[in-house]
């Protein structure tokens, strides 16, 4: 029995192996026209006569080999069924897709405002949150909130903000006047620009001036009881081109002294400093009149960055039915608004060809523009004549330095006086006018801080040099203010991003309408039983 299965099945499948055989006998033929000799029949190379239709099919299956017949069925057979499977699996993604875009177009039609709304809401965040970025920059001058657990010179408390610019006056004052010191400005060299000369004409008719108020304070000690006030206005001419001559000797060889000396007299970095210090808004003004432009970049980019962003987001609102997608979305439309325009200020530093364009950071391309906002400011309003003399007469630090100097050159100036009169007086004395004439000097300068100014060409000098700083040095000038809590900017876009974002949820599902007219509606009963009562 088992024999008789076994010879039907194999009958089987020889009558299949010989219809896959006569199909395929015509391109057999043709290659076995071209294979090397050794494969082709020897009995058939030698007959020249024809053989007959039924000779040559089976010749030709003598030559073919039965694994290679199988193995070619199996093959063409798995092909043809993984062609089936990838057509299937290809146009079942197609009706997935088709179908996903036909839901995404319902939803659209059945609350389009609610959808067009999407990128504007998008694009108002963006805008209010890089605004609101450049406003936590430079405001509040001081700390408002509750200062619970906060750190010096941090600008964020438990609750509560101050400006990063005025929090950080401090640090970022003395990271921009060394800059200023070791870049742009060499102090020796600004004040070898002074004509001892010069200064001298300018003084010399302050210095009677200050004689005479000394002489006033000194007056009722009994030093000099009996001199008339006016007795200095009765000497010969010979006496007064003699005082004249010492006292722009005086003034001339203070003059010198001070530019020998000039680094122990006056500290730039404790000018600068106390300045900011004393005033915080004014180191604010000096970083918005240099990068006003960049600011408005700033706030301006988030209004076309969160629009772009706006319409992805409605694209993904219309494909992905998610409670938590607005608020997602409005967070990384605040995250990369800030982050974005903080970039494109920047970065590149230096020029970087991109094909037919030049990329560089917006700020880096206005060095010289930059340059001459920032020299104008900072000789007009911080290392002004005024300005540096407060500060070598009331730094403490250069203090006794200058007062040893003038002391010591008054003295001089003094002695001399006092000995072309022929008058023999304490050194005590001299101590005493040494000490005043330091007191009323500041009153008797005044006349000289419009010379000083022009001399010194500050605003100049200052603005050569910045043009001239690589494009690494320059970005320095500004960044910086960015730099120092950028990471707290981009943060704070994020969060002000999630809460519109949650605004943005309740006005898509109608939740914020619903409570606006609640609201409208109280507040209506509320007036009409005003009106009543």
């Amino acid at each position: 029995m088992e024999s008789n299965s076994s010879s039907r099945r194999l009958a089987f499948v020889g009558n299949i192996l010989l219809f896959v055989g006569m199909i395929s006998i015509p391109g057999h033929a043709f290659h076995t026209s071209r294979a090397p000799f050794s494969r082709i029949s020897p009995s058939r190379s030698r007959n020249t006569v024809p053989n007959t239709p039924i000779q040559n099919i089976a010749s030709d299956w003598s030559t073919i080999r039965k694994p290679d017949i199988l193995c070619y069925a199996n093959r063409r057979s798995v092909k043809l069924t993984s062609m089936s499977n990838d057509d299937h699996a290809n146009n079942s993604r197609k009706f997935r897709l088709r179908q996903c875009i036909l839901t995404a177009v319902e939803k659209f039609k059945s609350r389009p405002s609610a959808y067009l709304l999407i990128p504007v809401i998008a694009a108002f965040v963006g805008w209010f949150t890089n605004y609101l970025a450049v406003q936590m920059i430079f405001y509040p001058i001081e700390f408002r909130g509750i200062p619970i657990w906060r750190k010096d010179e941090l600008p964020l408390g438990l609750i509560g903000w101050q400006g990063i610019v005025p929090c950080k006056t401090r640090v970022m004052s003395e990271t921009m006047v060394t800059m200023v010191t070791t870049q742009l400005l060499n102090i020796e060299e600004v004040f070898r620009r002074l004509d001892p000369n010069a200064v001298a004409e300018i003084l010399s008719p302050e210095v009677p001036k200050l004689m005479q108020s000394i002489g006033s304070d000194m007056s009722p000690v009994g030093w000099l009881p009996k001199i008339s006030k006016c007795l200095f206005f009765s000497f010969p001419m010979k006496t007064i081109s003699t005082m004249s001559t010492m006292n722009h000797k005086f003034l001339h060889d203070f003059t010198v002294a001070m530019q020998d000396n000039i680094g122990a007299l006056l500290n730039v970095k404790n000018c600068v400093v106390h300045q900011m210090m004393e005033d915080k808004a004014l180191l604010g003004q000096l970083f918005r009149k240099c990068g006003q432009k960049e600011l408005d970049f700033l706030t301006n980019s988030g209004l076309w960055f969160g629009f772009l962003l706006g319409l992805i987001q409605m694209v993904v609102a219309l494909f992905w039915e998610n409670p938590w997608a607005s608020p997602i979305g409005g967070t990384i439309v605040g995250l990369a608004t800030n982050w974005l325009a903080l970039k494109w200020i920047f970065e590149p530093v230096n020029p970087t060809k991109v094909g037919p364009f030049i990329l560089q950071g917006q700020f880096l391309r206005r060095q010289k523009e930059v340059a001459a906002e920032f020299s104008s400011f900072f000789a007009n309003n911080v290392l002004t004549s005024e300005k540096l003399w407060d500060s070598i007469l009331n730094d403490l630090t250069t203090k006794p330095s200058f007062d040893l100097l003038f002391k010591k050159h008054l003295r001089q100036f003094a002695y001399g006086v006092a000995g072309g009169f022929g008058l023999r007086l304490p050194s005590q004395f001299f101590n005493n006018v040494a000490s005043l004439a330091v007191e009323k000097l500041p009153n008797h300068l005044h006349v000289l801080h419009p010379y000083v100014d022009n001399t010194l060409k500050l605003q100049s000098s200052l603005r050569t040099q910045m043009e001239k700083m690589t494009s690494a040095k320059f970005e320095r000038v500004l960044h910086p203010i960015f730099e120092e809590d950028e990471l707290t900017l981009i943060v704070a876009g994020g969060v002000l991003g999630f809460i519109a974002g949650l605004i943005q949820g309740g006005i898509e599902s109608g939740e914020v309408q619903k409570w606006v007219g609640k609201k409208w509606k109280s507040m209506q009963d509320l007036i009409r039983r005003k009106s009543i009562e």
